[in-house]
């Protein structure tokens, strides 16, 4: 009687290069007053595919997935969460690059406004 073995192959796992805390440093769409009038703007990728942000009074918590796209490191997210300066709940979907500490990227709120931004990791 012969007995087989299955092997599982396991995957390499890549070093995830987006976790921590970016500070947004621009972005298209309002001006870096805005960005920063509650809090310090920020993307803050933690473990597990988890994150959350804020710029102005937007605030949101992101599922994200990490990938290699001509040769960078990137990511895609979407995210729900709201807007704190009237209450109105708010989703939507991004995507950011990532070369050296540099993040660079785009945030589009559903049915609303979209903008570019460059972050710095801290």
């Amino acid at each position: 009687m012969t007995r087989s073995v299955l092997v599982k192959k396991q995957k390499t796992k890549r070093k995830n290069e987006f976790q921590g805390r970016s500070r947004i440093t621009w972005m298209g769409q309002w001006d870096q007053e805005y960005v920063d009038e509650d809090v310090e703007g920020y993307f803050k990728f933690g473990t597990g595919g988890n994150g959350d942000f804020q710029f102005g009074y937007v605030q949101g918590s992101m599922d994200y997935r990490t990938t290699v796209r001509g040769g960078k490191p990137t990511t895609e997210f979407s995210w729900e969460g709201g807007d704190a300066a009237d209450g109105t709940p708010l989703t939507g979907r991004g995507w950011a690059a990532l070369e050296g500490e540099e993040l660079t990227g785009m945030i589009h709120i559903h049915f609303g406004d979209e903008s570019q931004f460059t972050a710095r990791k801290t």
